[in-house]
């Protein structure tokens, strides 16, 4: 669900992606982290608050809901078949590791709405659900193309949810993508959207 925040501030604006190094956690983890195994992976739960960074500084807060963009790299359209494999990659772990609220895979890019849910004592850190996805993504056009090199770019935009108003918004936004990008008429007639079949909100 989404947690409260200061729209003004920064924290939920920026972006951080694959090879981040942890700044420091606000909570059981401090600056560092542990090196424990916590949940089952190398990465420990977040706990309080959380930031990475790579170009630009990535918070995440426990118990938070976040929207989130990644896009091709340079030269990279996927066709049907691989816009398939994303949507089946991304929600490999719904209901495990994150809950899906709403996503959706154009020809360039994705987003998604999605809540990290409880690891160990925290919950699943979001950066290392976005790796999974892009590497097992990425991993599958390849092969099907028959390549190598870069699917998708490093960075990725995400924000974290402040209100009901907030995800009621992106949820919106994601829905209508297919159809305000003019590739089709209808949102059911796009196949590469997930709805809950009632928003939670």
């Amino acid at each position: 669900m989404p947690t409260n925040q200061n729209p003004g501030e920064s924290p939920g604006n920026n972006c951080g992606d694959n090879g981040g190094s942890t700044a420091g956690e606000r909570g059981s983890v401090k600056a560092g982290g542990t090196g424990e195994k916590a949940g089952g992976t190398g990465v420990p739960p977040v706990r309080g608050e959380r930031i990475t960074r790579r170009n630009l500084p990535h918070w995440q807060r426990h118990g938070a809901t976040y929207f989130l963009t990644w896009r091709c790299a340079a030269g990279i359209l996927l066709s049907e078949v691989e816009r398939g494999m994303v949507m089946s990659a991304l929600r490999h772990w719904d209901g495990q590791r994150w809950k899906v609220y709403a996503a959706v895979v154009m020809p360039d890019h994705m987003h998604a709405l999605v809540l990290p849910l409880v690891k160990g004592d925290g919950v699943w850190d979001l950066q290392e659900l976005v790796h999974s996805v892009k590497s097992f993504s990425a991993h599958a056009v390849n092969k099907h193309r028959g390549r190598r090199g870069p699917v998708w770019q490093d960075e990725r935009y995400d924000r974290w949810m402040r209100d009901e108003d907030e995800f009621a918004e992106k949820w919106q936004y994601i829905a209508d993508n297919p159809m305000k990008s003019g590739l089709v008429k209808g949102t059911e007639e796009y196949q590469w959207l997930y709805l809950l079949e009632e928003r939670p909100l």
